[in-house]
């Protein structure tokens, strides 16, 4: 009897009930939630239990902790540097001749100042305040250029834009009527330059420089595929734009018919050119097209030209640039 009591009630025998309630259990089942430990931990916490074991705690936490999703400093430090670039790059573009804004841009445009480019939403060009206005302009050569919202913040770099920007320009311009009647009043014989695909602001620039200094009557400058009156070209200039007249035009080709049909005839510089400019001795009213380096003379207005001619190179180089180009033939025709 002794004996079986104590197989029956030793301590190691006996099956103790688990009490769910216990502030020392914890389950062990490593295949619960995270919802399910948190609950635990939570309905430990409503009874009241003041003996919960904090490095378990802490162990819990800590595993949320690692699921959460680091801050990258990389992306930080990318973010970082492209402000920094755009900045820059707002720094370095000069926005002294630019104007943006509806209110802005609308008083510029009613008080007539001299404007090189204008960029606006498809919103704003169609709109009663400013369809009118842009409307003239664009008959009188000014570049016009409906483009998305996304593209002018893009070309201000963010500014507030309202749809609209313009850039003015560093002299006025005139017709083309004016400037052939200013021409042949001026001179018997006049030379006038006009420039076809030159969109390098330098090069511009430096062929109005050298057109006063030969005493070009004037420049034909298209209103697309070219550089407008910007103050880079002023500046490159060196002051010779404010001697010398300019007229923009919508179409180029146009304009050389209206120039044909008043007397001049018509003189394309080009590599391909079958005769050199040191033997050509025609002494009447001539434009004088200059293209870009590259691309030179469009084919189209090259079917307008009545002469082609080229500069004689002895060197390897197979071209020039544009304003060399332009100055040395200038000096071969104003000196005969």
């Amino acid at each position: 009897m002794k004996n079986s009591a104590q197989n029956n009630f030793s301590g190691k025998n006996r099956k103790q009930p688990k009490n769910n309630y216990d502030p020392n259990y914890v389950s062990k089942n490593k295949t619960s939630s995270r919802k399910n430990d948190r609950f635990s931990i939570d309905s430990l916490k409503n009874r009241g239990n003041t003996n919960f074991d904090e490095s378990k705690k802490n162990k819990i936490n800590l595993k949320y902790l690692k699921t959460s999703k680091p801050i990258n400093r990389s992306n930080l430090k990318a973010s970082s540097k492209s402000q920094e670039i755009n900045n820059e790059l707002l720094n370095k573009k000069k926005f002294d001749d630019w104007i943006w804004g509806k209110h802005s841009v609308y008083e510029a445009l009613i008080s007539k100042r001299t404007i090189n480019r204008i960029w606006c939403t498809s919103e704003i060009f169609s709109s009663e305040k400013f369809y009118i206005l842009l409307k003239d302009l664009k008959s009188k050569g000014v570049l016009i250029e409906e483009v998305s919202w996304n593209r002018l913040s893009q070309l201000t770099f963010g500014a507030s834009h309202q749809g609209v920007a313009l850039q003015l320009a560093c002299s006025k311009t005139i017709s083309l009527d004016k400037l052939i009647d200013f021409s042949k009043r001026n001179s018997s014989n006049p030379i006038i330059l006009a420039l076809d695909g030159i969109t390098d602001p330098h090069n511009v620039g430096a062929i109005i420089r050298s057109a006063e200094a030969f005493d070009c009557k004037g420049i034909v400058i298209p209103q697309r595929r070219s550089a407008g009156l910007t103050g880079t070209v002023a500046k490159v200039a060196a002051g010779a734009l404010e001697h010398l007249p300019v007229s923009r035009v919508i179409n180029l080709n146009r304009a050389l018919d209206e120039l044909k049909k008043n007397g001049f005839i018509v003189i394309g510089l080009s590599g391909d050119g079958k005769i050199s400019i040191s033997k050509f001795n025609e002494r009447s009213p001539m434009v004088v097209i200059v293209g870009a380096e590259d691309k030179g003379i469009s084919l189209l207005t090259q079917k307008k030209c009545d002469f082609l001619l080229k500069i004689p190179l002895k060197g390897k180089t197979s071209s020039l640039n544009a304003s060399v180009a332009a100055a040395i033939s200038l000096f071969h025709l104003t000196s005969k």
